[in-house]
């Protein structure tokens, strides 16, 4: 096993492990020349690919925008590749936790108006990002403790190809590569993911924060096995996965998986239909 350094380029201190995924571990780290914390991701180095290498990539494509973690630093640092990020608050994952495992409708509605900015935007420069799930989603410190900022694009692809002013072309026999429990039917399917599919991701994530589970969940969080997962998403209803919420979810989830591969999401009309809600039920509402 690879020895940890204990800073990076010299000037950020290793911290506490953070979170980690299938291809890199987050720390919490230090500037000892600014003080300031930092999120640093290392990644070991195995071959000439990078995850980590893609998502600065990307992020720098991103930069800018709200919602968008900013870059602080990428290079490589004994037999690791190092990304460094501005340091942000928790999850959404960490806050439903924290909140008895359920959201309010109007804090939902928020979460639901922003991620969609966010998701318009990214798809804008032509990336789907590929596992909008709560884990991935976290809200910033401070004055931005009420902004939703999107992490972890270590599996975007790109759906435009910029050269010949093309769609990607429509393609069966992929491997599953998000979070089986937010994933669309077709990722689960081993279709090329589009816009859509972080549409229909997003869609189950709103209404697992409003219900505390899906159809196709277990109780007590159990691991399901993938192939569990997409039986019983696959026959579970409309009916099923919104019973007891409003009726906006279920349009909202009806027009989700109505859209064609390559169709050009009504990001404007997914945002009238929480905008509603939120005209309906409040005249105010915040974030969790």
């Amino acid at each position: 096993m690879n020895k940890v350094p204990v800073r990076v380029d010299g000037r950020f201190r290793l911290g506490d492990v953070l979170g980690s995924g299938s291809y890199a571990v987050v720390y919490l780290a230090r500037n000892i020349i600014t003080d300031d914390s930092v999120a640093l991701k290392l990644e070991t180095v195995v071959n000439d690919s990078s995850s980590v290498e893609c998502e600065y990539h990307i992020l720098k494509q991103l930069e800018g925008g709200l919602g968008i973690p900013r870059t602080l630093w990428f290079g490589r640092e004994s037999v690791y590749h190092a990304l460094v990020l501005e340091r942000l608050g928790p999850s959404l994952h960490q806050l439903f936790l924290a909140n008895n495992q359920k959201f309010g409708l109007l804090d939902v509605v928020n979460i639901g108006d922003q991620l969609l900015s966010r998701l318009e935007y990214i798809h804008s420069h032509n990336y789907v990002h590929g596992d909008i799930k709560p884990q991935n989603v976290l809200v910033g410190l401070r004055n931005l403790r009420h902004t939703t900022f999107i992490i972890d694009f270590g599996i975007t692809k790109t759906y435009w190809n910029t050269t010949t002013s093309d769609h990607v072309p429509f393609r069966h026999g992929r491997r599953l590569s998000g979070t089986p429990a937010f994933a669309s039917i077709n990722t689960h399917l081993g279709v090329e993911p589009g816009r859509r599919d972080d549409l229909e991701s997003l869609t189950y994530m709103l209404i697992y924060l409003l219900c505390g589970s899906l159809p196709w969940l277990t109780s007590d969080d159990e691991k399901l096995p993938t192939s569990t997962i997409l039986k019983r998403k696959a026959h579970a209803t409309i009916a099923d996965i919104c019973h007891g919420i409003p009726v906006e979810f279920v349009t909202f989830l009806i027009y989700t998986h109505s859209l064609a591969f390559a169709e050009d999401p009504d990001y404007d009309h997914l945002r009238s239909l929480l905008r509603g809600l939120c005209a309906t039920y409040c005249s105010h509402f915040t974030l969790v």
